[in-house]
């Protein structure tokens, strides 16, 4: 009977071995499953402080930048407030070689007896000096000022475009300013040199360099 017990106890064992061996393993897994997820919690909670100051300092400095991604989504606007467009006219039309004669000779400036080709359009609401605002969003790219063909200003828009609005005064704008589309920039005036039109605006377009009739953007 004793001999017939002893392969018993051995068998006992081994199973009892078996028994905690696996769940020990799993649990090592977990344990180190949990790990893995807390440390990676850790390390994007840590980096998210850094991603929002790249967002703010990129909105703070990147002025320009949407400035010019405004420009791309706009379509021209009036040089002016549209609630003046039945009041307003053009004196002066844009010089096209293509025009008929009668066209070219409406956009001949005179000055003492001497004649140049229009390379904008001459825009007037009466005597009435009336705001000038921006056609698109841009970066004012220059500002001269003279009193005898009177001031302009000059913004850099998207796209290869600028816009000039000539005879004005009261400007608002300087040098290097980002401005948006419909911000006042300046006043009309006259000017000594084309007197013939009055108080008004003198509103040029260009296109990589080249001026381009501003009714091709504006139905004048």
């Amino acid at each position: 009977m004793r001999e017939e017990n002893k392969p018993t106890t051995p068998s006992q064992k081994k199973k009892s071995r078996k028994s905690w061996f696996w769940p020990a393993v799993y649990s090592g897994f977990a344990l180190l499953f949990i790990g893995m997820v807390w440390t990676y919690q850790a390390v994007v909670k840590d980096d998210q402080p850094g991603q929002q100051e790249v967002a703010k300092s990129g909105s703070e400095k990147g002025g320009d930048v949407t400035i010019e991604t405004n420009a791309e989504n706009e379509t021209m606007k009036f040089p002016f407030d549209e609630a003046l467009l039945d009041n307003m006219s053009v004196v002066q039309g844009f010089y096209d070689m293509e025009a008929d004669s009668t066209e070219r000779e409406k956009s001949l400036l005179v000055f003492h007896q001497s004649y140049v080709t229009n390379s904008g359009i001459s825009l007037s609401s009466g005597e009435e000096p009336f705001e000038v605002v921006a056609a698109l969003s841009g970066t004012v790219e220059d500002i001269v000022i003279d009193d005898f063909t009177g001031n302009r200003v000059t913004i850099k828009h998207a796209d290869g475009l600028k816009t000039t609005y000539g005879s004005v005064t009261g400007i608002l704008v300087e040098k290097g300013d980002a401005v948006l589309q419909g911000d006042v920039i300046a006043t009309t005036t006259a000017n000594e040199w084309n007197p013939q039109a009055g108080n008004h605006l003198h509103f040029e377009v260009s296109k990589d360099g080249v001026a381009v009739n501003p009714g091709e953007f504006l139905a004048f």
